[in-house]
């Protein structure tokens, strides 16, 4: 008996992928949707995420990313492509918009449907990166008005908002340089050779003839040795888990990630690292052996801990999430959403501050014989002048070289205020500690999708066999390394902002995770604070296992934490009671007070009185 689904989205999502399949003339493609930026890599597609909602923006963007992609898949042909390809960076990024806009141009004229949809695309583009705000040609890539320029001339249809605005600010420029030459855009339209050579032509028009290379063309006569071992070589992308040869890959995995993402929404192609994430059947080297899938990741807390799958989790750093100028976009927004709270959490700051420095750089040895006059003590001397005068002298402190984790909760319940108050703490606290010489790693936890990713698909696929364990795919991020500058961080910490980001929690290996990696570090005093707002949640993992599997495991990794002792371990709740979990906890019924907690908390752990530090961290007994 067949499952009926309940999200409303599924219909659409399962028709488009078929329609896109027919499109791109590829039954065997695979498509998927994910909050991820779209790209395709060899065989696999990935398109925007629909939501239940299934809003008409989320539809025309999927639908137009899906026909980007399949008219692309059609019409483009790699081994051509390649042989073309300038060397330069700005040379190539125009070949590369160039020829995505000739692939949807013979689309158009085959499918006019297409140009609608591809229409919806360019607007979402042009809208999220601001084009219609341009005033001056230098704030806009050339590489993108080139793109619309060859996408006008060849269908005839006017840009989007915004886009027309790009081509308008370039256009007297692209003219003036290369007018001639774009004359004979039809005639070559559908040959992609004749296409690239004339796109090579205009590269040299507009001044990056130096950004060209050798002429392909003047190499026709070489042996066809050189191409056969060109086709054996390792692809020039990877995938998430592997690292390239140095001497092979043109681009680096940054520049991966963007330029899949630029082929959907910058129109840059993504040709370079078309075998990247499909690299398993890439032939490899004489000698190396094929790349082994990553082993099953067994809980040292549990060995009873089950994972059903653990190649589609991830550890990732955050600007791989987005592109720089987004990150700065919601670095902006966080800041201005949180400019009220930022005095109070700066005095809360700047007295952690003082308490660590006055631990740091004095104390006092007192009732001595000798030394500088304790005035404290002198009223004894008045109450009784039988009392000797009691002297101090002031001491250098020991104060141990320092690490401290912030773990953030990056569940979908965080999301609104709780998320935000949460990045604004971390990121003063970042900097406070950092002052005082004091390392700081701020990483975040959630799920890559709501309800079971990749892990429940091969789940299901493999007939739905019991107790399966954790059945979603984590997503752990890196907001700011340890050795990393506070400044060179602090956009990444906006990341929190972004819309999607946001998903389910497991906090039982996000814990053993982030202590792994403290373990791992030299300081000798290491501290990990977790702030989250509730139980560990995946609805896809819980139906399916023993009643709280998930709590059971983070029971086990705090016992096993707190019983290694390598690790100073203290939480905060956020209108959750964590203290049923934690030894060394507080919870907080308003998440205006968390900046004043994770002050006090930090602050407390320099206390030298254990009484004052079980008082302040919330101990349910002073050791």
């Amino acid at each position: 008996m067949s499952k009926t689904t309940d999200n409303p989205a599924d219909p659409f999502k399962k028709a488009l992928a078929e329609a896109t399949k027919v499109m791109a003339d590829d039954p065997e493609l695979g498509i998927s949707y994910s909050v991820d930026p779209p790209g395709m890599a060899g065989d696999a597609m990935r398109l925007p995420q629909i939501s239940r909602r299934m809003t008409r923006d989320e539809v025309l963007l999927a639908r137009g990313t899906a026909d980007a992609f399949a008219l692309r898949r059609r019409y483009h042909d790699a081994e051509t492509h390649a042989r073309y390809r300038p060397s330069g960076q700005m040379a190539r990024e125009l070949y590369e918009a160039m020829e995505v806009a000739r692939c949807e141009a013979v689309g158009a004229r085959v499918m006019p449907g297409t140009a609608t949809n591809i229409d919806a695309m360019i607007a979402a583009e042009a809208t999220k990166k601001g084009y219609a705000q341009a005033r001056e040609a230098g704030e806009v890539p050339l590489p993108v008005a080139a793109g619309y320029m060859v996408r006008q001339m060849a269908t005839g249809r006017p840009l989007p908002e915004g886009a027309d605005n790009v081509l308008d600010l370039w256009r007297g420029f692209i003219e003036e340089q290369a007018a001639g030459t774009f004359d004979g855009l039809d005639a070559a339209l559908d040959d992609q050779a004749a296409f690239a050579r004339l796109t090579r032509r205009v590269i040299s028009d507009l001044g990056y003839a130096d950004q060209l290379g050798d002429d392909p063309d003047l190499d026709e006569e070489e042996p066809e040795e050189d191409s056969a071992e060109t086709d054996e070589e390792p692809p020039e992308s990877y995938g998430e888990e592997e690292q390239p040869d140095t001497d092979q890959a043109d681009a680096s995995p940054e520049q991966s990630q963007d330029q899949m993402q630029d082929a959907a929404q910058a129109h840059v192609n993504p040709d370079e690292m078309a075998d990247a994430e499909m690299g398993d059947e890439a032939e490899l080297p004489e000698g190396e052996a094929p790349p082994q899938p990553p082993a099953p990741s067994f809980s040292e807390a549990d060995p009873d801990y089950a994972v059903f799958r653990t190649e589609f989790d991830e550890e990732i750093r955050a600007e791989d999430l987005a592109e720089p100028i987004e990150l700065e976009r919601l670095r902006a927004y966080l800041d201005q959403q949180l400019e009220p709270l930022k005095g109070a959490v700066g005095r809360l700051a700047n007295k952690l501050q003082r308490r660590l420095q006055a631990q740091q750089n004095r104390s006092w040895e007192f009732d001595l014989e000798e030394g500088i006059l304790d005035a404290g003590r002198l009223a004894r001397v008045v109450a009784n002048p039988t009392t000797p005068l009691s002297f101090k002298v002031e001491k250098d402190t020991e104060f141990r070289d320092t690490v401290v984790t912030l773990l953030l909760d990056n569940s979908g319940s965080m999301r609104g205020r709780p998320i935000s108050i949460a990045a604004i703490c971390a990121d003063v606290l970042a900097r406070t500690l950092e002052r005082c010489d004091v390392k700081v790693e701020i990483l975040g936890f959630t799920t890559r999708a709501w309800k079971g990713g990749q892990s429940r698909e091969a789940w299901l696929a493999e007939g739905r066999p019991q107790t399966p364990g954790r059945l979603n795919d984590l997503r752990h991020i890196i907001y700011k390394a340890a050795d990393a500058p506070w400044r060179r961080a602090r956009e990444n910490l906006g990341l929190m902002m972004k819309e999607g980001l946001l998903k389910e929690n497991i906090d039982g290996e996000a814990l053993e995770w982030a202590h792994r990696r403290l373990a791992g570090r030299p300081e000798a005093r290491k501290i990990l604070m977790v702030i989250s707002d509730g139980a560990p949640v995946d609805d896809s993992t819980v139906s399916v296992n023993p009643d709280k599997f998930l709590e059971k495991h983070l029971r086990d990794v705090i016992e096993m934490v707190e019983r290694r002792k390598m690790v100073e371990l203290l939480a905060i709740g956020i209108g959750h009671d964590v203290t049923r979990y934690y030894q060394r906890a507080v919870t907080i019924s308003d998440v205006e007070q968390l900046a004043g907690a994770m002050t006090e908390q930090l602050a407390a752990l320099f206390d030298k009185d254990p009484r004052a530090r079980a008082r302040m961290i919330g101990i349910r007994k002073a050791v």
